[in-house]
């Protein structure tokens, strides 16, 4: 059985600018193991949040396939690409976007129940994981109430709220001072080699990127192995 948590083959995405196509992917290929972290680099412009909206199926390529946990997506329904969107996948951005009206607690259940579990499962799985994460005394907390690490902390915990198989990451500490960002950069690597979740992270930090398994950089479209 195969431990390839996602994979891109041959995908390839154009846009216009006025009445010139622009080709930011150029037929990218790419393995993500499970447990693993992979670096992706590359700068400002040259692609990378658009293959991160690929791979997490929010986006659909020009060409090419993404095959996620063994089932690839170019033909299925919005209605099944939702569903492993939901099941499989988890995202962590640059910025938080946690629900300012709620608790750190309820915007690590909120995922889960639109993903149909149970209320007291669901509130079970997120105080693990803000126990994990060194946040139990946070847990009734709003997000005004935190501070940015705190609030990165509680977006990777919803992340990976529903135990998906592959986590995507844009940027995740890229708001965070230096410090800080170390610091729920390992809790962050902890949690993917615990879990055995595979994980793609876009970073601009080259001292983040040295600690992954493996770092690929995206050039002129099409991606190289460093």
């Amino acid at each position: 059985m195969s431990n390839t948590a996602l994979e891109l083959q041959f995908v390839v995405q154009t846009f216009h600018q006025a009445e010139t196509p622009l080709e930011v992917l150029r037929g990218v290929n790419l393995t993500v193991e499970a447990g693993e972290i992979v670096a992706l680099v590359g700068p400002s412009g040259s692609g990378k949040s658009t293959l991160l909206q690929i791979a997490g199926l929010l986006e659909h390529p020009q060409s090419g396939e993404v095959i996620v946990k063994g089932e690839g997506v170019k033909d299925l329904s919005d209605d099944r690409r939702t569903e492993i969107r939901r099941q499989e996948l988890g995202f962590v951005y640059q910025y938080h976007h946690l629900l300012a009206e709620f608790s750190a607690r309820e915007n690590i259940i909120i995922p889960q129940m639109i993903a149909q579990t149970d209320k007291q499962p669901a509130r079970a799985r997120a105080d693990e994981l803000l126990e994990i994460m060194g946040l139990t005394d946070r847990a009734t907390h709003r997000p005004a109430r935190l501070s940015g690490g705190e609030q990165q902390r509680v977006a990777i915990a919803r992340a990976l709220a529903n135990k998906p198989n592959i986590l995507l990451a844009d940027e995740p500490t890229g708001n965070l001072d230096p410090t800080t960002a170390d610091g729920v950069f390992n809790l962050l690597t902890d949690l993917v080699k615990r879990t055995g979740v595979g994980a793609l992270i876009a970073t601009h930090n080259p001292n983040l990127a040295n600690r992954m398994d493996r770092i690929v950089s995206l050039e002129d479209g099409v991606l190289v192995t460093s």
